[in-house]
């Protein structure tokens, strides 16, 4: 069994989802976001990313970190906020030997809701129905429920295409591996 954390980075509001994964069977540990002071200098709300992942990773011993991949936001400062905002989330990780897997956005799209250009509403959906939850997650903890699901289907597909002896190439199935 193993604990999946996963982040969806923010200055402002970073969400959190934890997943523990046994092959195919996933459960709902713990979502919540971690919401920065506005009022704070950046350096201190950096810091508070820190912290909060610190944490998290401190009470749920995840053993690995799963993330969203930096995509061109609305203006480069955005982008650039987005950017400390992971780095400090991964740096955290880093700092307690945990590796990081990074995912764009639309790959959990995809792996959650079946198309790569879904809203945030869909993926909220998806969250719900996939982990049978009670109600909707908070958007910013759905989407981090999303990348935490996108690396337990990943890996659990990885893991079976590999005992099964077939190989990928150029994106193809493509019989025993040789």
């Amino acid at each position: 069994m193993s604990i999946i954390l996963g982040i969806d980075p923010g200055s402002r509001v970073t969400g959190y989802g934890v997943l523990s994964n046994q092959g195919a069977e996933l459960e709902y540990v713990a979502s919540g976001c971690i919401k920065t002071d506005v009022r704070g200098a950046t350096a201190e709300r950096l810091d508070e990313i820190f912290t909060g992942v610190s944490e998290l990773i401190s009470e749920y011993q995840p053993e690995l970190l799963a993330i969203e991949k930096i995509f061109m936001a609305k203006s480069a400062d955005s982008a650039l906020k987005l950017g400390q905002a992971r780095g400090v989330a991964i740096v955290a990780a880093s700092h307690q030997g945990l590796p990081v897997f990074e995912y764009e956005a639309r790959k959990v799209k995809q792996a959650v809701v079946g198309n790569g250009n879904a809203t945030k509403i869909q993926v909220q959906h998806m969250v719900e129905v996939q982990l049978a939850l009670q109600g909707k997650p908070q958007e910013d903890a759905a989407d981090a429920l999303a990348i935490a699901l996108c690396h337990a289907h990943t890996q659990f597909n990885l893991q079976r295409t590999s005992t099964t002896g077939m190989a990928f190439r150029r994106g193809r199935l493509v019989g025993p591996k040789t």
